[in-house]
């Protein structure tokens, strides 16, 4: 089985900023969420880690040995990155979610995060079949997860919702993976 998860809550989240790979730590309230976060998933064989702070802050509340994948790191909004959404240029927010070839200035597409994020899904099959493996990541990856699991193509990430310490569930152990949750969030009540 892969957990795939989202970090808890920075303050950039909470302001509502665009956050790419910029590097802010959990504010309080995302340490709570990452506290029962790694509470409720006990203790996993696999713990994969994005390389920024507010991931890895994440990872170490999981009980299991931590490996850190660039792979899972957070889509580069380039010279969007901490940006409110109603600041960017007329009509790049409708180009970009019409395109998924698009990248913000400086940035990375949605295509090309999805590529990697495959790439690093299917080298943990094998492992999630025989074993439980939690991959730490942020909205963009997660969102490519899912997509992932369905089998669709990454235009759906325009339609997803993830929240901070949020868990999504893909069943791996068949031919081929299976979304079992999505955006799980009855832990942090």
């Amino acid at each position: 089985m892969i957990f795939v998860v989202r970090h808890g809550r920075t303050a950039s989240n909470a302001a509502g900023l665009l956050l790419g790979r910029a590097d802010p730590p959990l504010d309080e309230e995302g340490s709570r969420q990452a506290d029962a976060l790694g509470h409720a998933l006990g203790k996993v064989d696999l713990v994969v880690s994005s390389p920024l702070a507010r991931a890895r802050q994440t990872a170490a509340t999981i009980d299991g040995p931590i490996q850190v994948d660039e792979r899972f790191i957070e889509l580069d909004y380039g010279e969007w990155d901490q940006l409110p959404i109603g600041t960017l240029p007329s009509g790049s927010w409708e180009r970009w979610q019409a395109d998924l070839d698009f990248a913000p200035p400086g940035g990375e597409s949605l295509a090309s995060l999805g590529a990697r994020v495959r790439d690093g899904l299917d080298e943990l099959v094998e492992e999630g079949r025989a074993s439980k493996v939690v991959v730490v990541t942020h909205v963009s990856p997660l969102k490519a997860a899912a997509a992932w699991a369905l089998g669709v193509g990454d235009e759906i990430a325009w339609r997803m919702y993830v929240a901070p310490a949020s868990v999504t569930c893909i069943d791996v152990s068949r031919s081929r993976p299976t979304l079992v949750s999505f955006n799980d969030t009855q832990h942090l009540a």
